[in-house]
Parts: C-alpha cells; sequence; structure tokens
C-alpha cells in the first residue's frame, strides 16, 4: 500500500509549488506596499504568551494535559505559568472543550501579566477577534436551565474568581457545584444522563473564556494579537488566504491595507453575556513583513485605528520588532517551545501518574 502511495507522490511532484489561481486578481496595488522598519527605541516592558493541550484517547477517559505561560521582560524575564492534566469522558465536543479550558489559562496568564507585572505591551498568540466569532461551538447544545441560573449574582461569582490573581485555576467548577447543584440528566430530553455534565461543563467554560476576555480587551491599548497562519481573505476574497497570496508574491519588509471589522457585524450568535460590550469592539487588521524574504504576520489591534500611516500603526511594528529574530517576536517563539506538550511528553506523563489505560490500538505496534 505505502508503495502505491510513493508512486503516486513522485508523480504529483509538479501540485508542490502552488500556482496562481486561474482568473483570479492577485494585483498589489492598493493591499501592499514595500516599506522599511525600525526597531522602537522607546523604553517599555513587554509580554507574550501561548498555550498547549494535547488529548490522549484511552478506551475508558480522555487523558488531557493542558498548559500557558506568560513571559515579561522589562529588563529581566520573568514568567507567569498555568497547567492541569484533565481526565474527560468520551463527548462529542472534546475538540471544543479542552482548547476552552487551554484558553482560559492563557487569557489569566495574560491578564496577570498586565495587572500585577503593568507590562506596556502584550503579545497574544493568534486571533482574538476569532475566538469572539466562534465564542461558542456551532450546534452544541445547552441545557434549558443553565441561562435561567445565570444571574448577575453569579456573574459576580466569576468576576470575583477571575480577579483574584492569585489563583490561575478553572472557576467555574467551583461556581457549577454552588449555583448548578443538581447536576443532571432529568428533565433535559436532548441529553444522556451522562453527558449533561460534560455539557453544563462546555458552556460554563465558555462563559468564564468570555468574561476573562472581556478583562483583558479592558485594557484593549496594551494588547498586540499576532498569527503566524490565517484562512481570512478579506484583501484578495480568493479561495486562497491573504497571508498565503503575500507570503508568496511579496518579499520585502512591508504592510498591507488596514482591515477594519466590527464585532457586532462578524458574529452571528448572540453572545451570552455583555453582548453589547462585545459587539461594540472593532479591530485593525494588517499583514505585516518584519524581515526580506520571512515569512508574513497578521496582527490585529482591538481598537480601530484609521489609517495605515497613522504613527500609531508604525509604533506598533516597531514595538513588535525591537525583540523580532528571523522577522518573528523571540518572546512568543519562547512561550510557544515552553508550554508546547507532544505525544512523547504525555507518554511521559502517563508513566509518571502510572496510567496504564488500553487505547485498544497496541496491538497494531506489534
Amino acid at each position: 500500500m505505502l508503495k502505491s502511495l510513493y508512486i503516486k507522490a513522485l508523480n504529483n511532484r509538479r501540485f508542490l509549488q502552488p500556482e496562481p489561481e486561474k482568473n483570479t486578481d492577485f494585483s498589489l496595488e492598493g493591499k501592499w506596499f514595500d516599506r522599511p522598519f525600525a526597531k522602537s527605541n522607546k523604553e517599555f516592558s513587554i509580554a507574550a504568551g501561548d498555550g498547549s493541550f494535547n488529548i490522549k484517547k484511552f478506551l475508558m477517559f480522555n487523558y488531557c494535559p493542558v498548559s500557558a505561560e506568560a513571559l515579561i521582560y522589562d529588563g529581566q524575564l520573568k514568567n507567569i505559568e498555568q497547567s492541569e492534566i484533565f481526565e474527560i469522558d468520551h463527548v462529542p465536543f472534546i475538540r471544543e472543550l479542552v482548547p476552552n479550558y487551554m484558553s482560559i489559562f492563557e487569557l489569566k496568564c495574560c491578564l496577570k501579566a498586565i495587572n500585577e507585572f503593568d507590562v506596556d505591551y502584550y503579545l497574544f498568540d493568534g486571533s482574538i477577534l476569532g475566538d469572539l466569532q466562534n465564542h461558542y461551538p456551532k450546534g452544541a447544545k445547552q441545557p434549558s436551565d443553565i441561562k435561567k441560573k445565570l444571574t448577575p449574582g453569579v456573574l459576580k461569582l466569576f468576576e470575583d474568581n477571575i480577579n483574584d490573581l492569585s489563583n490561575l485555576d478553572l472557576s467555574f467548577p467551583e461556581i457549577k457545584k454552588k449555583v448548578y447543584v443538581h447536576v443532571s440528566g432529568e428533565g433535559e430530553d436532548d441529553f444522556k444522563d451522562n453527558e449533561i455534565d460534560d455539557v453544563y461543563n462546555l458552556y460554563l467554560s465558555s462563559i468564564e473564556k468570555l468574561l476573562v476576555l472581556k478583562e483583558v480587551l479592558k485594557k484593549n491599548k496594551k494588547i498586540i494579537s499576532i498569527s503566524k497562519s490565517s484562512s481570512s481573505n478579506d484583501l484578495f476574497h480568493s479561495n486562497a488566504p491573504d497571508i498565503g497570496i503575500l507570503d508568496q508574491f511579496t518579499e520585502k519588509q512591508g504592510i498591507s491595507e488596514l482591515i477594519h471589522k466590527k464585532v457586532e457585524s462578524s458574529t452571528l450568535v448572540p453572545f451570552p453575556v455583555y453582548d453589547d460590550f462585545f459587539n461594540g469592539l472593532w479591530f485593525t487588521i494588517f499583514y505585516v513583513r518584519l524581515k526580506e524574504n520571512k515569512n508574513v504576520l497578521k496582527v490585529e489591534i482591538p481598537y480601530y485605528i484609521k489609517d495605515k500611516d497613522d504613527d500609531e500603526i508604525r509604533e506598533i511594528i516597531e514595538i513588535i520588532k525591537r525583540d523580532a529574530a528571523e522577522g518573528y517576536p523571540y518572546l512568543l517563539n519562547k512561550a510557544h517551545n515552553d508550554v508546547v506538550i507532544t505525544n512523547r511528553h504525555v507518554d511521559e506523563l502517563l508513566k509518571i501518574s502510572r496510567i496504564y489505560e488500553t487505547t485498544n490500538r497496541e496491538q497494531l505496534k506489534k
């Protein structure tokens, strides 16, 4: 079987170099501007963070280690970290649940770096706008009573826990015990009895994630989101993503035209909490290359900046570039390498925990 695939791979080598789409206008005029950028000579403190998770599937449960870190540089390198290992039942939405846990840890590390270390800028890995656009999994069901009990008093419990930055654990499990005392399948005809508890976890962790994100976005002038990849096509309206087109058809340092998006026009589902706050947010988005022949990056600023020639845009790029190595921020790269959880790491954790559950795939390795 593999031999036939090797032959097909050899025959398909001509497709490894992507060709421009036919009948598609990839004109860069008005969309990309070659421009050199200096490194900022301002004095400022900066932080960056990332998170990671892995899921090991066993016959009876899923083993899910999660980690997050914020690195702070103010003349000295400091760090904030949070991690946990979760054992989760086999639920259809585990690929949404575990990333929620990771995001909460990541956002709480970010909030602590901003509040307790008073950093001037925080480099956020990924897309905050993307998180808001997908704040709850599409098609996921919700228990009928869960919204009714999400009262101002319950929100205050969440917010009090979130603002206690001495504890970066998940807040919702304790709140669930206090408020949703009788979590069962009774009266929930759409759920199996053994599924309802995990459905509550999905919903309440989504609430907690939004509430921490709200606290972070109150500091919007400090936040700079950076992505190495993106599927967005707002510039060229092509099947190929903007970042791929710019990466292929440009070489020099430069910046794209700005894209402005309001959350209200980017999401289809109302927010379960603070709908007006989130819907009123604006994002300024652009692509930038910090070093010739290196990768194009996507940058999101969680507020409105009118023009690419605005001094604030130039200043943001110079801030990102100050500590960049090979066209990518060093702190973001280090945070990623610090937290990434590989399959080898999971195997080591299982040995330390003395967990020898079966996956029923062991015989395939013989």
